[in-house]
């Protein structure tokens, strides 16, 4: 099997910073190397040690760039690309004006295709390796995104939103379409090559009891899948969404009612929960996902996040495309850090990398196959110019610690900091700015 080694600084996480002091939760090489073996990762450690031990093996030298794992984005929308950072109000008003419009075309296979292509090009060349996406109600969207996703190896997870009501004629289905197509689409694609599938009701208002009960029937009949909705995203839309379910103790209810909360479960948002909702979701040991410029792009509210990152909920990050308002985690991780401080709280540098790699990983299920960067895990990895612009360079330059190094990046930065994307073992983008050398 041939062999690869990466040299440069690596960062990996021994455990999560949210429960351990973040200075017991790293491992960091300033001289380090990753050691890939066909599509997984067999050795991280100090540069001299692997390549003394690994003389055979073809050598990328990416000088004082930091290497670590790909980012998970853990729910996005691929459908939106096109329509990213579009004016609008609200939710419901930005749905009805951009996005119902936009997605209405993916009826069309090369059109679903195009811009399935275009997403993930964008994703990997802002150092993402693994994106959670909704498709439209059309078989033709999954097929385009799984198609994708497959030519590049790339780790995802995805399904066909699911809407009955509340939307226009060309992007409602029924529920016995919601339940044929996904249930076709989950045996055609879920487990092929590292696709996972999910079960997708859009949101509680767009699908009638009948069809999201039909869902969580769906669910319970494939437990090993997972499910992906949106909860708790604006005050007006809990208003909608009490005024539709009378009956129904609170937003969360209108899931669980019919089968659709579970561990597997991957709940969007989840910013005005109530104390209810909270417990359940943690006794489930259900995920949320955070989508922090989304929130503030629509004006949603500001998550909390060091407060149910002491419950047993999982906590995943992602941009949340197109209702976010950029394709970069690194930005996604510098609004997360915004948000909090508009609660009064500070989160640290290793809290914002963590969730953007080990954290949404386990949100997907997917602790040590994806978001880390040791032995064993697939070669998803994710390279950083800590000095990517004067901007940055110059605050980088006074840094003492790797985290003061880090975080001009994480705030500033953008793809241009993203010297280079690997997945399952495989160069898939380099920054035409940056020169590395390879031997032998």
């Amino acid at each position: 099997m041939n062999k690869h080694i990466l040299t440069g600084q690596t960062l990996a996480f021994t455990a999560n910073p949210f429960e351990t002091d973040w200075n017991n939760a790293f491992e960091h090489h300033t001289h380090g190397a990753v050691l890939i073996e066909g599509e997984r990762i067999t050795d991280v450690g100090a540069a001299d040690v692997i390549r003394t031990a690994n003389p055979d093996a073809k050598v990328t030298d990416y000088g004082d760039a930091l290497i670590t794992a790909g980012f998970v984005d853990a729910h996005m929308h691929y459908p939106q690309t096109g329509i990213i950072a579009s004016w609008g109000k609200q939710l419901i008003d930005w749905l009805n004006t951009y996005t119902f419009p936009e997605e209405s075309r993916f009826y069309d296979p090369d059109y679903a295709a195009d811009i399935a292509n275009r997403t993930i090009d964008l994703a990997v060349a802002h150092g993402t390796t693994t994106l959670t996406s909704f498709c439209t109600i059309h078989p033709e969207s999954v097929d385009a995104f799984f198609t994708a996703a497959e030519a590049r190896n790339m780790a995802v997870v995805a399904g066909k939103t699911c809407m009955d009501r509340n939307a226009p004629d060309t992007l409602r289905d029924t529920v016995q379409s919601a339940y044929d197509d996904s249930k076709a689409l989950l045996d055609k694609w879920h487990g092929r090559g590292r696709a996972t599938y999910a079960i997708t009701p859009r949101f509680s208002p767009t699908s009638t009891p009948e069809q999201l009960k039909v869902l969580g029937d769906l669910w319970a009949e494939r437990p090993d899948v997972m499910m992906q909705t949106h909860l708790s995203e604006q005050l007006p839309e809990i208003e909608w969404v009490k005024s539709l379910f009378p009956k129904a103790r609170d937003y969360l209810d209108t899931y669980e009612q019919f089968g659709l909360l579970g561990e597997m479960g991957l709940y969007g948002h989840a910013i005005h929960l109530t104390e209810r909702e909270i417990a359940r979701l943690s006794e489930i040991g259900a995920s949320v996902v955070h989508c922090p410029t989304s929130n503030t792009f629509i004006g949603s509210g500001l998550f909390d996040l060091m407060g149910l990152s002491k419950t047993q909920m999982r906590i995943g990050l992602a941009t949340d495309t197109g209702g976010g308002s950029n394709f970069s985690m690194l930005r996604t991780m510098g609004a997360t850090y915004e948000i909090a401080q508009l609660r009064g709280e500070a989160v640290h540098p290793s809290q914002l990398l963590w969730l953007a790699t080990e954290g949404s990983a386990a949100a997907l299920h997917k602790t040590g196959e994806i978001g880390r960067l040791a032995a064993g895990s697939m070669a998803d990895i994710t390279v950083i110019n800590l000095k990517s612009t004067k901007a940055i360079a110059q605050r980088a330059d006074r840094a003492e610690t790797l985290w003061d190094a880090l975080f001009p990046t994480i705030m500033m930065g953008d793809d241009r900091a993203i010297t280079a994307t690997w997945i399952a073992g495989q160069n898939v983008h380099a920054s035409p700015s940056i020169s590395t050398h390879l031997s032998p």
